[in-house]
């Protein structure tokens, strides 16, 4: 038996024991996401598109944010009025930091949570 076909063999023997040890079911929990557990989630990006640092680290209480309007450009120049205040990536407002402006939402992120807010229409 030539060399190459005896290493793919031994290959697929290797794989074929690791994916029995492996369990046949995933519990419901594990399947639905990932809980942080009061970590920062890991698969939250610490940059923004335009290479901007979030700060996770900010602590302010839970007060509301109000979307008020969005101002929407296909090329990341996008702002958004929240609060009063006129927004953009990586922006805070009360403790939260702009993560990403869509055309009818924003999403901001506090303590590595996102939460997703939509502009209403009136």
């Amino acid at each position: 038996m030539p060399e190459n076909k005896r290493v793919t063999i031994c290959i697929c023997a290797a794989v074929a024991l690791i994916l029995l040890a492996l369990p046949l079911s995933l519990p419901a929990k594990e399947l639905a996401g990932y809980d942080a557990k009061s970590r920062r989630d890991p698969f939250i990006p610490l940059v923004t598109s335009d290479g901007r640092l979030l700060n996770l680290e900010t602590k302010a209480d839970s007060s509301s944010l109000n979307l008020e309007g969005i101002i929407y450009d296909s090329d990341d120049l996008s702002y958004a009025v929240v609060n009063g205040e006129v927004v953009k990536v990586g922006d805070e407002v009360n403790g939260y930091d702009v993560l990403k402006i869509e055309k009818n939402k924003v999403i901001f992120i506090k303590d590595s949570q996102p939460m997703e807010i939509e502009l209403k229409e009136e």
